[in-house]
């Protein structure tokens, strides 16, 4: 991009290229007569633009084709040059038979580029009705943008399980993060504080397990309670519709059903699936405080066959063509109650594991093998790798979430395995923003807009064998101090649009960034945020709203440790 072109510095994420017309500052206007021309592979993303842009102009754009025209097409020559997800979009005014051209490589490529007219044509395209008065000028800047992603894997991760997030919110969340290019949604499902999904053939998981009779407000060691009862749940045509909805927008969702810690609200509705030799888990209700439950699964058979019937209701829920992986946790899972389970150390001795991390790295290994034949992948945390790389246990399509730092990444990348990198002393959205005291429950690092935008998610000196390994990146949201929508709103943005750069576009070393640069583009961004209905943390701090005075979190003091 060249320093003259100021009418593309305001795209977020930055484009790999673009160029204005040689010689031409100038614009074109869309209006009544712009029609969409869409080619084979391309009717859903037509479909989008006129529901968007048709809602956002109070323009009908109609199918047709002629000098007017919006054309959308499918090239063999633009996935060659960036792949199935680049594009190529073209308004440079010298096309007689159509106005502007879109290329993608493949339908999401097409639909990456239909993101980047919606950009260009300013933020009052992004409301959703018309704003501005009839016969409004919708101006196009006369230019060549030719653009594809870093990264195959650009992710957010939404925890639903510790506040339940309504279905209408995480479709909002979808359009948002589609609006960002990123491609993939990671739904926590399942934890201690609640199961969220349905399950048929175990009723109680939704009945019993999605409900909790009070929540902690604020961070764990914080003396108040919030005592209205928290729950709800994801009825499976809710995630089915979300998983449709997802895939319209080119975005998979990878489900996590968490494994064997994080389990207390499942062990509350079947009391069978604790250790019941060492703790009445009869007396067990869904935790209703933050941190890390001692109640796990037994490591029993039974367990294993209840979970797998889990799963196969996921597998039907989440087809393989749409998510491909399921994520099954298998981190933070405390070992007090194998330790003084004569049963889980009988199994230990059965099983030749070892001890108790062996008895861990068992179950994830039974998992990882049940969904490889059945032509799924498994993904987990990175303590998943304590029970041995491929050549010991796990298959070679496992993959790898890095989020304690950058060393878990580096050791599955190194031993075969795909990674995404996602470590919390960078990418974890609820970590708080600025060291003020008004940063509402502050918890974590302090990880500002700026310190997300010069996150790298390869670490330096990684050899390039491995570093291919790296599939891409993802910000996770963690929800116990975020107990609706506007709360999750003022965590994660802006800070997912620098991170949403960091994903796509292709950046220099993270101290060669220009930082500037991006402010200077957020500026418009924040207009764009403002036409989404998006309630994020202003850059001068949070509004007196967004505060949570006298409630404590849990914010961890001096600079993260270097990963």
């Amino acid at each position: 991009m060249t320093a003259h072109d100021d009418f593309v510095h305001d795209l977020i994420p930055a484009p790999a290229e673009a160029a204005c017309r040689a010689g031409s500052p100038g614009y074109f206007a869309l209006d009544e007569r712009t029609t969409l021309d869409a080619g084979p592979g391309t009717h859903a993303t037509a479909r989008w633009l006129r529901s968007v842009l048709g809602a956002a102009t109070g323009l009908p754009l109609a199918d047709g084709s002629g000098p007017y025209a919006i054309r959308l097409r499918i090239s063999e020559d633009v996935e060659r040059r960036h792949g199935p997800e680049g594009y190529v979009l073209s308004t440079d005014g010298s096309m007689a038979d159509v106005a502007v051209l879109i290329e993608g490589g493949g339908p999401a490529g097409v639909f990456w580029g239909a993101q980047t007219l919606r950009q260009l044509l300013g933020p009052d395209a992004h409301r959703r009705a018309r704003v501005v008065p009839a016969g409004h000028d919708w101006d196009l800047p006369l230019l060549t943008v030719s653009d594809g992603p870093r990264f195959r894997w650009r992710g957010l991760m939404l925890d639903v399980a510790r506040h339940f997030m309504p279905k209408d919110d995480v479709l909002r969340h979808l359009d948002l993060m589609a609006a960002h290019k990123l491609n993939v949604l990671h739904l926590h499902l399942t934890d201690d504080q609640g199961w969220r999904i349905e399950i048929r053939r175990h009723p109680r998981l939704t009945e019993v397990g999605a409900w909790r009779a009070r929540t902690k407000w604020g961070h764990r060691a914080s003396p108040l309670w919030n005592e209205t009862p928290h729950g709800g749940f994801y009825r499976q045509d809710d995630i089915r519709e979300i998983v449709a909805y997802a895939a319209d927008r080119h975005i998979s969702v990878v489900p996590e059903i968490d494994v064997p810690g994080h389990s207390q609200a499942a062990i509350a509705a079947y009391p069978e699936l604790g250790n019941t030799d060492v703790v009445d888990t009869t007396a067990l209700s869904v935790w209703d405080t933050w941190g890390i439950s001692p109640n796990v699964l037994a490591p029993t058979d039974d367990v294993l066959r209840f979970y797998e019937g889990v799963l196969e209701e996921v597998l039907d829920l989440f087809p393989a063509d749409v998510s491909p992986f399921v994520h099954l946790g298998g981190d933070e899972c405390p070992k007090d109650q194998w330790k003084a389970s004569p049963s889980a150390r009988a199994r230990i001795e059965e099983l030749g594991a070892g001890d108790e991390d062996g008895l861990q790295s068992w179950f994830v290994r039974h998992f990882d093998r049940w969904l490889a034949a059945r032509g799924r992948r498994l993904i987990g945390w990175d303590e998943i790798l304590e029970g041995g790389t491929a050549r010991r246990g796990l298959t070679e399509g496992a993959a790898v979430s890095s989020w304690r730092g950058y060393a878990g990444g580096i050791t599955a990348a190194e031993a075969g395995h795909d990674v995404v990198m996602c470590p919390e002393q960078h990418v974890y959205l609820d970590h708080r923003q600025a060291p003020g005291s008004d940063e509402p429950m502050p918890i974590g690092y302090v990880r500002t807009l700026a310190d997300v935008y010069r996150f790298d998610p390869v670490p330096p000196g990684l050899a390039p064998e491995a570093a291919a390994r790296i599939l891409g990146t993802q910000a996770n949201v963690w929800t116990e101090v975020m107990e609706n929508r506007a709360r999750v709103d003022y965590q994660v943005f802006p800070r997912l649009a620098a991170f949403a750069e960091v994903a796509w576009s292709p950046l220099p070393a993270p101290d060669a960034r220009d930082l500037d640069g991006f402010e200077r583009r957020m500026a418009v961004h924040y207009r764009r945020l403002d036409a989404l209905g998006v309630d994020y943390r202003p850059p001068a701090g949070p509004h007196p709203w967004q505060r949570r005075p006298g409630v404590p979190g849990r914010p961890i003091d001096g600079p993260p440790p270097n990963v």
